[in-house]
């Protein structure tokens, strides 16, 4: 019974938390800050990153996904670090190397992102098309994604070039203090999860959670889009 609780609870909190997959950017006083920035500023870049990672739903969402079968702490590290690769990668690309994409694609992108590793989990890549992808490269890739996703929300400021280096390296860095501290909590209960002898039923349901998830932030960036264009 206290498993079918915390399958349940998984699975409402990623439902409940869905309305607001699109609302983690960067605004109110933070926004203020990065606009008002002169020289560098490490600590309160890695604040503001950690606090970006936490409130980053879909990248949460995703991470989920990616450490939900994933029994040996080795193979957390391994999938954590290809996914830190892949976004540390383009978030510095996208600032510092002004490369730009419409945000509203990309966050659609990660949206679709969580709807192909929950799909993954249940199988569903080799009892309907007969396929198995490489789940490390699958990581990687969306990793690229993410990051891309990160850099276009400080795209949106005019961010002073004095100290930006060292800034934008510090709030990678709390990306992924806030990233750890996360998967810290969600691992915990996932080993909680998996000492329950329905876990593969309670599994089914939390993955049908995060494709519902998914799901919805495609269709609400596909909306901005279209409506916006």
């Amino acid at each position: 019974m206290a498993g079918k609780r915390l399958a349940l609870l998984i699975a409402a909190g990623l439902i409940a938390f869905a309305p607001a997959l699109a609302a983690h950017g960067v605004s109110g006083k933070d926004a203020v800050f990065l606009q008002s920035l002169r020289g560098a500023a490490v600590g309160p870049l890695m604040y503001l990153g950690a606090k970006h990672m936490v409130t980053g739903y879909d990248h949460l969402a995703f991470l989920v996904g990616v450490v939900f079968f994933l029994y040996r702490l080795r193979d957390v590290v391994l999938y954590v670090s290809l996914f830190t690769l892949g976004h540390s990668i383009t978030l510095l690309a996208g600032v510092l190397g002004g490369i730009h994409a419409n945000p509203y694609i990309v966050d659609a992108i990660i949206g679709a992102s969580v709807v192909y590793k929950a799909f993954d989990n249940i199988d569903g890549f080799r009892y309907i098309f007969g396929v198995e992808p490489d789940p490390r490269a699958a990581v990687l890739l969306f990793g690229l994604c993410h990051g891309f996703g990160l850099a276009t929300k400080l795209q949106d400021f005019t961010l002073a070039p004095s100290g930006l280096l060292v800034n934008i390296v510090s709030f990678n860095a709390g990306v992924e203090i806030g990233q750890a501290l996360a998967l810290t909590f969600v691992v915990a209960a996932l080993a909680l999860l998996r000492t329950r002898p329905a876990f593969m039923r309670y599994a089914l349901v939390s993955n049908a959670a995060l494709m519902a998830v998914g799901f919805l932030l495609v269709g609400y960036q596909l909306t901005g889009y279209f409506l916006g264009a």
